[in-house]
């Protein structure tokens, strides 16, 4: 072998060693590669590394001569081939996502980048083409963008139901009969709705965004309001009826009950104030008229009442020894009558002198024991269908109105035998617990719901189950309660629908607690 031959031997082996090299460091690489022969018709695959095989499931001797868009099987339209195909007209390179598939059918992601390769003259002859299997990346992404378009739905679906929830809460607001006012952390007014605006006669820009001192200009800077908003709300806790009484200089005087609560919503707002308002000027002045009626209808009723029983007595004294026992029954029953008339008489004066706050107690030591003893004994002569059996006695006197509450314990004897008329017996107990006097009256009748317990003490309530069939005013507990009240004692209820009712009360024995010092 001459000099010439040895020396383009070692050219063409160290060419094919290269070459060699070359496609050992192709095979070896993660990513797919193919050659495409561009001076052949339809552009055919002349090359392809193992990883290339690997990504597609295919072998080399089906992939060799193909075009690569045998690997988007039946998936042709998609944009991106269109795009791959104009840049392979122009020579350009590019970059295409394209959903391809492997031999078993398998979808995967395909990121392609595509380059020509020119000769000396500038023709482009092959491209080669750089391929990524992308498919948990487009995974993740299709993901998030799942994920993304269920969390844009469930904002709207939020969005939606708070604004439905706004515009019911607001036509709500805006129906209730009485004023309400959300303030923010400094007192400035949010929001009104359309009855405060009617009462106290201003329109929603006087209101939003001011202060609730300056509104009206200061008409609302009431000391009473200042306190109760921060002085007792910084607390947390809600102010319930309290009642403020303010002249207003352009609307007049208003008596308002005032409700209070911070505003908590699922944790937000909670620095924000409701300020409920009722207006109860028009209210507490019918009750004034009301109590007025019946502190001058009772005081009318009772001088002729008076001068009734009297003649009745007097007929009762003249009868001579002849007359019919029919007679007598009948002046005995209006005599009856007029008593029961004259007791609700009297009670309609004491519930006016309550109101009134003319009620006085004349207070003094006396003798529980024989209190409560005089009042079963007077009983005994106008009841004779129950027994009144007295237990217990206090060793020590009781400071107080002994005419109050001997009145006191005749209602509720009186009581206990008329709404138990199947029974024969009424008990009283009385007992010292630490330093009170406790009396209890317990009969074994009707009994008294637990929704009605809560309600018999106020003023013409009456139980809707027994006021068929008894009749009352309903007056009489709560005189009772105003009486024991007025001694710093405590009445209260416990009882059990068709097994009876205990009424009981405490006073303190000490005087100096009595007088409230």
């Amino acid at each position: 072998m001459n000099t010439e031959e040895r020396k383009l031997f070692s050219i063409t082996k160290d060419a094919l060693e290269s070459l060699q090299l070359l496609k050992a460091a192709l095979d070896s690489s993660i990513t797919g590669i193919v050659i495409t022969d561009n001076s052949l018709p339809d552009n055919p695959i002349v090359y392809c590394n193992e990883s290339f095989e690997r990504l597609t499931g295919y072998g080399r001797d089906e992939i060799i001569g193909r075009n690569c868009r045998f690997l988007q099987a039946k998936d042709r339209k998609q944009a991106q081939r269109d795009y791959l195909k104009k840049a392979i007209e122009a020579g350009d390179s590019c970059k295409v996502e394209l959903r391809n598939y492997k031999k078993d059918g398998t979808l995967f992601w395909n990121e392609l980048y595509l380059s020509p390769i020119k000769n000396e003259e500038g023709r482009i002859t092959h491209f080669i083409g750089v391929q990524h299997d992308i498919t948990d990346r487009k995974k993740a992404e299709h993901d998030l963008q799942y994920e993304k378009e269920q969390i844009e739905k469930i904002v709207q679906k939020r969005t939606h139901d708070l604004n439905a929830s706004h515009e019911y809460l607001n036509s709500i607001l805006q129906t209730v009969r009485e004023s309400l006012v959300v303030l923010d952390p400094s007192y400035n007014v949010l929001s009104v709705n359309n009855h405060f605006l009617t009462t106290f006669k201003v329109n929603a820009s006087e209101t939003q965004g001011k202060s609730l001192y300056e509104l009206g200009n200061g008409q609302w800077n009431i000391k009473p309001l200042k306190d109760l908003i921060e002085g007792i709300l910084p607390t947390s806790n809600p102010v319930l009826g309290f009642e403020v009484d303010h002249e207003f200089p352009h609307i007049g005087r208003k008596l308002m009950l005032l409700n209070a609560y911070r505003i908590e919503l699922e944790g937000e707002f909670k620095d924000r104030i409701l300020l409920a308002i009722e207006d109860i000027t028009d209210k507490r002045a019918i009750e004034q008229r009301k109590d007025d009626f019946l502190s001058v209808a009772s005081h009318e009723l009772k001088t002729p009442l008076t001068t009734i029983k009297g003649y009745v007595q007097l007929i009762q004294r003249l009868l001579p020894p002849t007359s019919s026992q029919k007679l007598k029954d009948v002046l005995n029953t209006t005599a009856i009558h007029i008593d029961r008339l004259n007791q609700l008489v009297k009670d309609l004066l004491d519930v006016s002198r309550i109101q009134t706050g003319n009620a006085s107690i004349h207070a003094d030591y006396f003798n529980v024991n024989k209190m409560v003893e005089e009042v079963i004994e007077g009983l005994k002569y106008s009841i004779t269908s129950h027994k009144i059996h007295l237990n217990g006695q206090v060793d020590q006197e009781v400071y107080g109105d002994e005419a109050q509450l001997s009145q006191v314990v005749i209602n509720l004897i009186s009581n206990a035998i008329k709404y138990s008329p199947k029974a024969d017996c009424v008990d009283i107990s009385l007992s010292k617990v630490s330093d009170y006097l406790k009396v209890s009256v317990t009969d074994y009748g009707v009994g008294i719901s637990q929704a009605d317990q809560e309600k018999i003490f106020q003023r013409f309530y009456r139980v809707g189950a027994v006021q068929k069939h008894f009749p009352g005013m309903g007056i009489g507990l709560y005189i009772c309660q105003q009486i024991i009240e007025q001694h710093f004692g405590y009445l209260w209820v416990e009882s059990e629908e068709g097994k009876g009712s205990t009424f009981s009360f405490t006073l303190p024995f000490n005087a100096s607690t009595a007088d409230g010092e």
